[in-house]
C-alpha cells in the first residue's frame, strides 16, 4: 500500500501526563495532548517552552520521566525510534536533516528505504524488485506532491534553503507514515514559500486522512492551517482550544509578552 492510499480515523497520537526531568530540572511538567488522524494540530509557545523536548519524547528519542505516549492506541513510552517509525510515525526536525551530496530524487527515497530496513539495514543492500519499485513510485509521488518534478536530479547543496525544506518534507512523506511530527518546517521560507507549504500539508491530510502535530513560531501559518492548538510555557500547557480562542488568551498574551504578539 502506498502512502497515498493510507487513511487512519484512529486517535493518532496522545500524550498523557508527560513529564520529563533533566537531572533537578523539569522541562515538561504534566502535559496532556492529543494529535487525531484527519486534523492539523499545533503546539505552540515561547523559546524554551518545552516543545522540541515533548517532541523527543513522542518520537522515543527522549524517555519520559513520568506519563505515557499512545500511538494509534497503541502504548509506545518503552518503544525506540525505529518500532515508531514502523507504527507509522514521522518527523522533521527543528535543525534542517539533508544529504548534501545526494540528488533531490536520492534524499527523497531514504523516507521510503530507512521503513523498509528498520533494524536490519542490510535489507536495503538486497531489496527486491517489488521493495525497489515501492521505493521509486513514493518518492516519485512526494517529489511531484511538493513541486520538486525539475529538481529531482539536482544536489540539495545547491538548492535554496526554501527548496531544502521542501526535499525535507517530500523524504517524510515519502515513507509509509500515518502521523507526522513536523519541528518548525516554515524557518527559513519567504511568504510565498509558507503559502506554498501550507498548501502541500492540507492536501496531504485531506488526501491521506493523516494526522499533523506542528511546532511552529509563524503564527500567521498556524491560525492558517491548524484545527486545534496547545500551548506550552515553561514546560507547563497553560490554553489550548482554537487558534481563535488561543489569541484572545490572557495566559496566551502574558506568556508571549517580549517574545512575539498573537495575532488571528
Amino acid at each position: 500500500m502506498t502512502p497515498a492510499t493510507m487513511q487512519d480515523t484512529s486517535e493518532g497520537l496522545r500524550v498523557e501526563d508527560l513529564t520529563i526531568r533533566f537531572g533537578g530540572n523539569v522541562a515538561v511538567n504534566g502535559v496532556s495532548f492529543s494529535a487525531p488522524g484527519g486534523r492539523i494540530t499545533g503546539l505552540i509557545g515561547p523559546n524554551g517552552a518545552g516543545k522540541t523536548t515533548t517532541f523527543n519524547a513522542c518520537t522515543g528519542l527522549l524517555r519520559p520521566s513520568a506519563g505515557t505516549v499512545h500511538l494509534f492506541g497503541q502504548d509506545v513510552t518503552a518503544k525506540n525510534v525505529s518500532t515508531r517509525a514502523q507504527l507509522g510515525l514521522g518527523r522533521t526536525f527543528q535543525r534542517m536533516e539533508v544529504f548534501n551530496s545526494l540528488t533531490v530524487a536520492e534524499n527523497v527515497a531514504l523516507g521510503r528505504e530507512a521503513s523498509l530496513a528498520g533494524r536490519t539495514p542490510w535489507r536495503q543492500l538486497f531489496a527486491t524488485g517489488h521493495e525497489r519499485a515501492a521505493v521509486r513510485d513514493a518518492a516519485e509521488e512526494a517529489i511531484a506532491l511538493c513541486g520538486l518534478e525539475s529538481l529531482a536530479g539536482r544536489r540539495a547543496g545547491a538548492l535554496s534553503t526554501g527548496q531544502r525544506r521542501l526535499v525535507e518534507l517530500a523524504r517524510v512523506l515519502a515513507g509509509p507514515f500515518r502521523m507526522f511530527l513536523l519541528d518548525e518546517p516554515s524557518s527559513g521560507l519567504d511568504p510565498s514559500e509558507t503559502e506554498g507549504f501550507c498548501a502541500i500539508l492540507r492536501r496531504v491530510v485531506a488526501e491521506r486522512g493523516v494526522g499533523l502535530l506542528l511546532v511552529e513560531h509563524d503564527m500567521a501559518l498556524v491560525s492558517s492551517i491548524c484545527e486545534y492548538v496547545y500551548v506550552l510555557d515553561f514546560g507547563e500547557l497553560i490554553f489550548q482550544g482554537t487558534m481563535a480562542e488561543v489569541a484572545a488568551s490572557e495566559a496566551v498574551q502574558a506568556a508571549y509578552l517580549g517574545s512575539e504578539p498573537v495575532h488571528v
